[in-house]
């Protein structure tokens, strides 16, 4: 996948309100954690945009996230919380695209935490 064109104000957002002060993985981690947090307007509809190994989510499915997972889950990755199948389940944010109906602050968390790993970035 060819990274997405450098978006200056997106670069910007990203290294001065999200892992400003960061030293090391685990910070950046907590950084987007408390970022996502704030941001994610919980309840809000999403369609799984692909399939990963660690998720039963299938590529086109639509589920409705109702809150970041536990912080212990997000020291590597985010994941959101979600009702599935009458339980809630955890699943990479990376896998979700919010639904058009979520509010604009909830839309460009996700854009930028897709952006941000887009570019290479990892913890």
């Amino acid at each position: 996948m060819a990274r997405p064109r450098r978006d200056s104000k997106r670069d910007e957002r990203i290294s001065e309100e999200i892992v400003v002060d960061a030293n090391g993985p685990e910070e950046q981690a907590m950084g987007w954690y408390y970022y996502l947090e704030e941001k994610l307007g919980f309840p809000f509809l999403a369609t799984c945009i692909g399939e990963r190994a660690v998720s039963p989510l299938r590529k086109g499915e639509k589920v409705e996230v109702v809150a970041m997972a536990p912080e212990r889950e997000c020291g590597h990755e985010m994941f959101v919380a979600l009702r599935w199948e009458g339980r809630k389940l955890a699943v990479p944010l990376s896998q979700l695209k919010p639904g058009a109906k979520a509010d604009k602050d909830t839309r460009e968390a996700v854009a930028d935490w897709h952006y941000w790993l887009a570019q290479g970035y990892e913890m």
